[in-house]
């Protein structure tokens, strides 16, 4: 390959990382939000002055992304920036290479709330949480707190390990390839299309003690909980629309492949999931949907079925008539392949990191954090959630002006006796 002539540093793309920047178009946004809200207003001088600390410690971050001949790849980027911004109205802009001296990472900040935001192809949730942990560990700093080099903050002060920027796809690809077929397409779940880069965001707010003895009372884990809740909002919005034969209802779940496979790498490392209820077979109860998807989720994220699958798309990129196509077909192929097995296949998109673990020290200064997904392909809502202390934030995010899905799930929690606050962006 000719990338050995750079003088600069750079990076080979992994798997995710050559599906999202072949798919990133003007109408799809392959970037995802983190934001903290703090307990007091934001300094945004403080805030840049952390940025411009942190950025070299993370150098898949302080990247830019190149067009080769054979295949796209990320260098080290040298323009000023990134500059932190006021925040705006709608977030997840899609990515405009040519646009922000070419960064892919963005901070923004609004009152006491700041966000990261993460063009996918750089990393996937882990990666992007290390970020800012760490970035907000540094701004405290800067404002005269003491925060440790613990529960995650990286230091600063030392150099970042080789181990944080390796391809663990790579590292972990086995003997044998397997081609999970995503079967027929599913129910779509879209809707009214809104104006061009409209992102409606509607979040709601519950504890997490009480979210976790209801999962807990399902004998289910709280994302195999919340899977099942939307999976049944889902297929009963499809049932009221009373077409002429219903479709299976599906959803992307991204699984973290590093507690299968340690690693440390703070770029892509995370395969998808994909629980489904077929109303063909039947009627469900919602208890009856919650154990299909504790038992097939289980079934799916084994080790070896997921090696299986990631070692499939590491031998496409190896191939060799692949490897001699020019670029800009390379990245047709691929954009034909997301639609076909990563669009049709599915009813939407749930994802939950988790909790976003920190110092107790950095702890006291944080009220939530929040996790907001880009647009779609298609005119639909994408789920996630993310906890911090005994909040959990659920977002649904997405061009559609219908409210069916969002209103449906949190309608559904709050009749199971979960007490849950919404708050939206929309105008009405």
């Amino acid at each position: 390959m000719a990338e050995k002539k750079r003088s600069t540093g750079w990076f080979r793309m992994d798997n995710a990382g050559l599906l999202y920047s072949a798919i990133q178009k003007e109408r799809y946004s392959a970037v995802y939000r983190f934001s903290v809200v703090m307990k007091e207003k934001v300094q945004p001088g403080v805030l840049q002055r952390a940025v411009d600390i942190c950025m070299p410690r993370f150098p898949g971050f302080q990247v830019r992304i190149r067009h080769g001949y054979f295949w796209n790849y990320m260098e080290q980027n040298p323009a000023p920036g990134p500059f932190v911004q006021e925040d705006m109205v709608n977030p997840c802009q899609p990515v405009r290479y040519k646009e922000d001296n070419g960064w892919l990472v963005r901070f923004f900040y609004y009152e006491r709330r700041i966000s990261l935001e993460v063009f996918h192809a750089l990393a996937d949730g882990f990666g992007a949480m290390a970020f800012l942990r760490t970035l907000l560990a540094v701004y405290l700093r800067q404002l005269g707190h003491d925060i440790p080099n613990s529960d995650g903050v990286l230091d600063v002060t030392q150099p970042p390990r080789r181990e944080e920027v390796e391809d663990a796809y790579i590292r972990y690809a086995g003997k044998r390839a397997y081609r999970d077929p995503m079967g027929k397409t599913a129910y779509q779940n879209v809707g009214t299309s809104e104006p061009f880069y409209t992102l409606n965001v509607t979040m709601g707010f519950l504890p997490v003690d009480a979210l976790k003895k209801l999962a807990k009372g399902y004998g289910v884990s709280i994302t195999e909980y919340l899977t099942a809740v939307l999976l049944k909002v889902i297929l009963d919005k499809q049932h009221r629309e009373r077409p002429w034969k219903e479709k299976p209802v599906a959803l992307a779940i991204p699984v973290n492949l590093r507690g299968l496979f340690p690693t440390d790498t703070l770029r892509n490392f995370i395969l998808t999931v994909r629980p489904v209820i077929d109303p063909r077979m039947g009627e469900y109860t919602f208890p009856e949907i919650v154990s299909q998807v504790h038992h097939s989720i289980r079934q799916m994220a084994n080790r070896q079925r997921l090696q299986a699958q990631f070692t499939f798309t590491v031998r496409i990129q190896e191939n060799a008539f692949l490897q001699r196509l020019p670029g800009v077909f390379k990245s047709m192929f691929v954009a034909g392949r997301y639609e076909a097995e990563g669009v049709r296949p599915f009813s939407g998109t749930y994802t939950n990191p988790g909790v976003f673990r920190m110092p107790q020290e950095m702890e006291r200064h944080v009220e939530r954090v929040e996790l907001i997904l880009g647009q779609a392909t298609v005119p639909r809502m994408h789920c996630a959630s993310i906890s911090c202390g005994n909040t959990m934030t659920i977002t649904f995010a997405g061009t559609v002006k219908e409210r069916a899905t969002e209103r449906d799930f949190f309608r559904f929690l709050v009749k199971e006796g979960l007490p849950v606050k919404v708050e939206s962006n929309r105008p009405d």
